[in-house]
């Protein structure tokens, strides 16, 4: 026992219990009573109690030179932090010993974190202030590395980037619509959409959300957007479609560029940089897209909704190619669903203006007779829409129709035939349909219109003009491709009709009072003056009416109007001519008001839309 006795004071500390242990091994080593297994054992033991000996020795050596060097190094860093200056200012040699610096301290943090320290060892304590050093260094090299960016970026404006077709940023002066307006036909004119731009990579953008200042871009919340007026909003809208795309395809793809350069071959990194950079401005800017898309569905807005519809769809294969990893997939998702509601708000927002117009009504009637605003509205408005085909098929492809062209009024057997053939067709495109469905809507509302005039001939002199600018409008237009050369076909003949509706109502009983029968004297052949002088004072008298009242009435289209006077001129003087001819020898030339050029004239001044009268007539 002598001999475990000499080394039980040695038993204090992890370097004096590896000492004792091994002086036992070699104590029990020269017992002759072990057996040479154990004796073996022992040996093998002391071997290796040797060896960690050893080991503990380097490593002892090791966190020494450890905390030598984080010493110099931790003194270099603070440093730096005492003095105001920029490292990468201070010339190439500076800035190199600082990042070498740097990547020593994370060496030396990595060696220290390999030798799985106690936690409250002398050691572990080294680790955490090699730690507390790489944090101040990394929040200096950022500061560095967005100096560096900011002074080196270059001067950049929107509209040096050259796009296939521009955008000016103005506001329609007559971007508020109605279906009262006059101008609507200028109003509604839609601004191209440029389907993609030059490429055009700058090397260093602006920091933060700048780049949404330059291009017009302005932090709205969603209460903020619902309550805008229309045209304020109109062209917030406007300035949103072009800083997409130069948002997109110029700074995005330019930060992308500059984070796969910085960082080389460590592509996830710079995917999660890029994304984290980005996602703030990104989100702004969808966030303006979600807000327009839930507001109320005017039907004014339908035509910049589609446009954001459009450049957001046509930028998504973009968006998807620059947000690669987890984070950036998130901004993906955003992306689908505000297009998605913005789709929604196209649907609803062409719903609601089918809507508006059925319910458009009134209690007088229009005057003069002529196109009425709501007429020119809803063509031109569909007119515009065509520019949008593929995108409106696509959206409205899963709305059910009844069949639209049934609800037409005044449809003769034949058209109503040929309608039911037609529209059982499997080629007929959603949107056809739909256009359908609301030129029928339009034609019940004018026919509702056209009951409010007390003349009949006006009734009809009305949806003439009406009908036939519908059918104009499609035949000049994309329309005709839309809505069919049958369409086109069954509209020409119901503005036919009422012209001859027309000249039936106006002129049938003036016309009766030339006619021969009745003018003789009773129970004889011999012709009656007093009665071929009353009905010539009487058609007289409805000839002045017509014009008293007619020339106030209304045809705007040229063509139109001169079919109509030279229709009617040509049965008004045959039947005048005839009567007076025939009549020659029995009427007083003192009875003749006026001859067949005078009536001829007369009627070329019918639908000028200024009323004039025979009484004071004073021909230029």
């Amino acid at each position: 026992m002598g001999d475990f006795e000499s080394v039980i004071p040695m038993l204090e500390g992890e370097e004096n219990l590896i000492a004792a242990v091994q002086q036992i091994a070699k104590a029990l080593e020269t017992n002759k009573n072990l057996t040479s297994d154990a004796r073996k054992i022992l040996s093998d033991l002391g071997t290796q109690l040797s060896s960690m000996t050893k080991v503990s020795e380097n490593m002892d050596e090791g966190v020494n030179e450890i905390e030598e060097r984080l010493n110099v190094i931790q003194d270099k860093v603070m440093n730096w932090e005492v003095d105001q200056s920029m490292i990468w200012d201070c010339g190439p040699e500076e800035a190199y010993e600082y990042v070498k610096a740097v990547d020593e301290a994370r060496k030396l943090a990595e060696s220290l974190e390999s030798l799985c320290l106690n936690k409250h060892s002398e050691e572990n304590e080294l680790l955490r202030r090699a730690h507390d050093v790489l944090q101040t260094a990394m929040g200096r090299l950022e500061e560095e590395f967005r100096h560096i960016l900011v002074q080196n970026r270059q001067p950049f404006e929107p509209e040096h980037v050259s796009f296939r077709s521009s955008e000016e940023e103005v506001v329609d002066e007559g971007s508020t619509v109605s279906f009262g307006d006059d101008s609507v036909e200028d109003v509604l004119q839609r601004d191209s959409i440029s389907r993609g731009s030059e490429e055009y990579i700058i090397d260093l953008v602006h920091p933060d959300d700048d780049c949404l200042f330059i291009l017009g871009v302005e932090k709205l919340s969603i209460e903020d957007v619902v309550r805008m007026e229309w045209s304020t909003l109109n062209s917030k809208i406007r300035r949103w479609i072009r800083a997409m795309k130069i948002f997109v395809r110029v700074y995005l793809a330019s930060e992308k560029w500059l984070g796969d350069q910085i960082f080389g071959e460590l592509k996830s990194i710079s995917s999660v940089c890029f994304a984290e950079a980005s996602k703030a401005s990104m989100l702004q800017l969808l966030n303006f897209g979600e807000a327009i898309a839930i507001g109320p569905h005017q039907p004014e807005k339908l035509f910049r909704i589609l446009d954001m519809y459009e450049v957001l769809a046509d930028l998504i294969p973009d968006i998807d190619a620059l947000y690669t990893n987890e984070i950036g997939s998130y901004v993906k998702t955003e992306c689908q669903d505000v297009l998605r509601r913005l789709g929604d708000c196209v649907k609803a927002t062409f719903l609601e203006f089918e809507h508006a117009v059925a319910s458009n009504i009134s209690t007088i009637p229009f005057a003069g007779g002529g196109i009425h605003h709501l007429t020119r509205y809803v063509m031109n408005y569909i007119k515009t829409l065509t520019d949008y085909g593929d995108t409106l098929n696509v959206l409205l492809k899963d709305q059910d129709r009844e069949d639209p062209i049934s609800l037409s009024p005044d449809m003769s057997p034949v058209a109503e035939e040929d309608n039911m053939s037609e529209s059982s067709s499997c080629c007929v495109l959603p949107m056809a349909l739909h256009f359908r469905s609301l030129a029928s809507i339009l034609e019940c509302n004018l026919d509702d219109r056209s009951k409010l005039y007390k003349d009949d001939s006006l009734r009809h002199l009305f949806l003439m003009n009406n009908i036939h600018y519908m059918a104009e409008k499609v035949k000049a237009s994309e329309l005709r491709n839309i809505l069919g050369d049958e369409w086109i076909r069954k509209h020409n003949w119901k503005f036919q009709q009422h012209a001859m509706n027309y000249e039936r109502a106006t002129w049938s009983s003036i016309l009766s009072l030339l006619k021969e029968e009745g003018t003789h004297n009773p129970g004889s052949n011999s012709v009656s003056k007093s009665l071929l002088k009353e009905r010539l004072q009487s058609f007289y008298l409805g000839f002045e009416d017509v014009y008293k009242s007619q020339t106030g009435w209304l045809i705007p289209d040229g063509q139109l109007r001169e079919d109509l006077r030279i229709s009617t001129s040509l049965k008004v003087i045959q039947a005048y001519r005839t009567f007076v001819g025939r009549n020659a020898n029995h009427i007083s030339d003192k009875y003749i008001k006026y001859s067949a050029d005078d009536i001829e004239n007369y009627l070329l001044d019918l639908f000028e839309g200024s009323p004039r009268s025979l009484h004071n007539y004073n021909r230029k």
